[in-house]
């Protein structure tokens, strides 16, 4: 019943998404009576993904829904009980049926925030046990969900605002659950759609398709419509037998083009028949199951305009194999001259559109880690800088200038005060040496309060908000933090105190220490 009236529930992640070694580390909390220690963790990345210049952080809803609704069942502690020791305490189930995120807060950048390297995308502090077991999850439903969102947002400021994208990728999807994922994400970082039905019964995205390669192939063309009659788009005036005007429209389109009638594949024709009966105001045709040239576009074209006839306009057509790029162009020129010839000008500029593999090259051819426990701050050290952790809890601020563009973000201490629009900041620049001062015309907080002891603190942005909100974020970026290849860096600096606080956790630590270089 839950689920029917949270239709997102059924796509919610179990308590036991998690790694074996959270449950270990748990069951060794609560033996050395650590459990309602004060901890805190975040998740960040340490590079931009694709090479490129940002991220959008997404996967928020998500890891709400999970510390909200956190509960080990009876049949999750009996799995734990088989997989721990024999000999483990009966009081730590116990214990671990008792569990909730009551006492758990949560931080975050909202969704569709534009990210950078080593800014918190998630905060989350409560009890020691309780957090170190939602690790794992939360960075599962975090990172994917990121990843798949900045894909699409890179994919978007590649075709610009006007072009149409649709995510048709369900049946090369890693399961199930990827697959919702990647439909999700690829809609909140600026896809129009998706193919993913549950997609868009679960989550409200738009879904879209027309028709694939094995519905065509399914005809021979010897198959005869039980009801070929149509009638006119305004409902008034006779019914026309829309076989017999393809026919006839075919042979008009094939003296055109330079084609025996008989060349044209009937089978496709058929297929086509049969589609645009079915859905005679949204017919689009797949171009490329035979010849492009020689019978897609024949037999899309003498179809298109039977139904023009009768005051329908087909929706575009669609390409799937071969050179995209000359295959589209090649069928505008074959569109122009029929639409003149024929006096169709809608068909002129109707829309192309290619699939099968769309990576960046060919569409732009085309068009964590625990960081304070019991209120001291830790730090993971290593020979890697890459690897080493920011220790602390910490605020995140982004500095702006007087026209609004993004200057840095800077990390601090959540105890230092916040900085200040129109005073000199002094700031460390990760991977520098040296410090630099700034002076914003405006700051502003990145990391919001969206659970504070398990209780919701504001209701959370519906998916197309958060989309419209990923675009917003995305239109500030300057020129060169979107280009695809050797991107300008964007700049994430370091307080005074927090540079402070990493050079003296450092500097304790000796360089002989067997643990440097530990992952």
């Amino acid at each position: 019943m839950a689920a029917e009236q949270d239709p997102e529930g059924r796509a919610a992640a179990r308590p036991l998404l998690t790694d074996l070694y959270q449950a270990t580390m748990a069951l060794g909390y609560w033996r050395a009576g650590r459990a309602q220690e004060a901890a805190e963790f975040e998740l960040f990345f340490r590079r931009c993904p694709f090479g490129g210049a940002f991220a959008l952080a997404a996967g928020l809803r998500d890891c709400v829904r999970f510390v909200r609704d956190f509960r080990l069942t009876d049949a999750d502690v009996q799995f734990l009980a088989s997989v721990l020791p024999p000999d483990t305490d009966p009081a730590f189930f116990q214990h671990l049926r008792a569990l909730d995120c009551s006492g758990v807060t949560v931080r975050a950048l909202p969704e569709g925030s534009l990210a950078f390297p080593s800014v918190p995308l998630l905060q989350v502090s409560g009890p020691l046990l309780v957090v170190q077991l939602l690790e794992t999850p939360l960075l599962c439903l975090v990172s994917y969900a990121s990843l798949v969102a900045t894909n699409a947002a890179r994919l978007r400021l590649i075709a610009g605002p006007e072009k149409r994208l649709l995510e048709l990728g369900l049946r090369r999807a890693q399961g199930p659950d990827g697959g919702l994922t990647a439909s999700t994400y690829s809609y909140l970082g600026g896809f129009d759609g998706s193919s993913n039905m549950l997609a868009g019964q679960l989550r409200g995205v738009p879904v879209a398709g027309t028709l694939a390669h094995s519905f065509i192939t399914s005809f021979s063309g010897t198959e005869v419509p039980p009801e070929p009659m149509l009638a006119p788009a305004a409902g008034q005036g006779p019914r026309v037998d829309l076989v017999a005007c393809v026919e006839t429209w075919l042979e008009r389109v094939c003296g055109h083009l330079g084609l025996g009638v008989q060349e044209p594949h009937r089978g496709e024709r058929a297929a086509f028949v049969a589609y645009a009966l079915a859905f005679p105001r949204a017919f689009q045709g797949l171009l490329d199951t035979y010849s492009v040239r020689r019978s897609g576009l024949p037999n899309f074209l003498a179809v298109a305009l039977a139904l023009e006839e009768l005051g329908y306009q087909a929706v575009g057509v669609r390409l799937d194999s071969g050179d995209l790029l000359q295959q589209a162009q090649e069928a505008r020129g074959v569109f122009r001259t029929v639409a003149a010839q024929f006096r169709v000008p809608w068909l002129e500029s109707i829309p192309i559109a290619v699939s099968n593999n769309i990576d960046e090259q060919e569409l732009a051819r085309l068009s964590q880690k625990l960081v304070s426990v019991g209120g001291q701050p830790r730090m993971k050290l290593t020979e890697d800088p890459e690897k080493q952790t920011l220790p602390g809890s910490k605020a995140a601020f982004r500095l702006l200038g007087s026209d609004g563009a993004l200057l840095l973000d800077v990390l601090q201490l959540a105890e230092e005060p916040p900085p200040q629009a129109g005073q000199e900041l002094r700031v460390w620049p990760r991977g520098t040496q040296e410090s630099c001062t700034v002076r914003p015309v405006h700051v502003e907080p990145l990391l919001r309060l969206w659970v504070q002891q398990g209780q919701l603190c504001e209701p959370l942005p519906s998916l197309a908000e958060s989309r419209a909100f990923a675009q917003q974020s995305l239109s500030r970026l300057s020129p060169a933090h979107r280009w695809l290849e050797q991107p300008a860096l964007y700049q994430v600096a370091l307080s005074e105190k927090l540079r402070a606080l990493v050079d003296r956790l450092s500097a304790e630590v000796p360089s002989e220490n067997p643990l440097l270089g530990a992952a």
